[in-house]
Formats: C-alpha cells, sequence, structure tokens
C-alpha cells in the first residue's frame, strides 16, 4: 500500500502558489490514474484507487501547511500503512525552478509542512519528492515568496517538474524508490 501525499494550502488564494506545487503535482498524479480525490477524511481530500497491483491513497492536507503532519498521522494509523508507503511531495526552496530530487528520507531542512510531518510521525524514514521552486530573491520575506504565483517563464518548468514527479512517483511504486532516485535525479 502507497499513501502518496501532496502538499499545499486549502482555498483558491493559495492555488496557483509555490507552496502548493505539491498539489498541483498531486492533481497530475490523480488524473494520470483516474482517480478522484474528492472524499473528505482525516482532515485532507482523499482518493483511493490502485496502481501497479498496489493500493493507492491520495491525499492533500487541508490543515494548512505547518499542520500537514496530524492529517498525514490519521490517515496512516487508519490504513495501517508503513512510513516506508507514504510518499510526500512538496515544494523547496533550495533547490532551483523546475529541479527534482526524490530521496528516500531525510531531514525536514526550513519547509514548515515536512517539520510537522516528522514530528507527527516521529520518523524521517519516508520517501519524498521535492520539486524545486527557486530562493526568493533578495529583500524577500520567506512567506511571502512561497505564498507568492509563478513567473510565466517558470510555468513551463515547473509543469514538466511535476510531470517527472508523476513518473517518479510511479517508479516508486513500481520498482522501489532507489531506482526511482536514479531515474529522475540528475
Amino acid at each position: 500500500m502507497y499513501i502518496v501525499v501532496g502538499l499545499g494550502n486549502p482555498g483558491l488564494r493559495y492555488a496557483n502558489t509555490r507552496h502548493n506545487i505539491g498539489f498541483i503535482a498531486l492533481d497530475m498524479l490523480a488524473d494520470k490514474l483516474g482517480i478522484k480525490v474528492t472524499k473528505v477524511k482525516h482532515k485532507a481530500l482523499i482518493g483511493e484507487g490502485t496502481y501497479g497491483g498496489h493500493r493507492i491513497v491520495l491525499a492533500k492536507p487541508q490543515t494548512y501547511m505547518n499542520l500537514s503532519g496530524e492529517s498525514i498521522l490519521d490517515i496512516k494509523n487508519w490504513y495501517k500503512a508503513e512510513d516506508s508507503g507514504i510518499i510526500v511531495i512538496y515544494d523547496d526552496i533550495d533547490l532551483d525552478v523546475g529541479v527534482l530530487r526524490i530521496r528516500a528520507s531525510g531531514s525536514a531542512g526550513t519547509h514548515k509542512g515536512m517539520q510537522s510531518i516528522i514530528y507527527q510521525l516521529k520518523s524521517q524514514d519516508f520517501p519524498r519528492v521535492r520539486i524545486g521552486v527557486g530562493s526568493p530573491p533578495p529583500g524577500w520575506d520567506l512567506k511571502d515568496y512561497v505564498l507568492s504565483g509563478f513567473k510565466s517563464e517558470e510555468i513551463p518548468l515547473l509543469k514538466e517538474a511535476c510531470e517527472r514527479a508523476v513518473k517518479g512517483i510511479e517508479l516508486i511504486v513500481e520498482k522501489g524508490v532507489q531506482y526511482a532516485m536514479s531515474k529522475c535525479n540528475g
């Protein structure tokens, strides 16, 4: 079983912001797999389906970014999932716009959503798919930057990164996180 979580903030105000790239990529994955992410359960929008012979749960926590871990812990406990089967997609300011990095585990860095997840799960041992959104320009507050929209020239790079993230998640499910890392990172 796999639980794939896209991180973001609920509501139209945040829909096309850097912090919501996890939601955007998860929506692309849901479309590709034909899974509707519309049920409200565990403080999240949830969709269930199968891929590659595995049960898949797609989730978009509705708790706001800083409390994402509460929703993910509820989902994990409900489905009795292993940490290694939880895949989190999120924005990363330490990567250039459009760069994709898949990791099997690791720290949260400065990302408040990941800090919440690691705190709630009491573990860092779950795969993550990081999508680069670039760092704030000089003089910008980090919060204002991640809640800002994309420049027109960034949109094609981010769309391609989300497509690669979808492929990476499929590879994690099909062949494991190490294989996905070897094919998608770089």
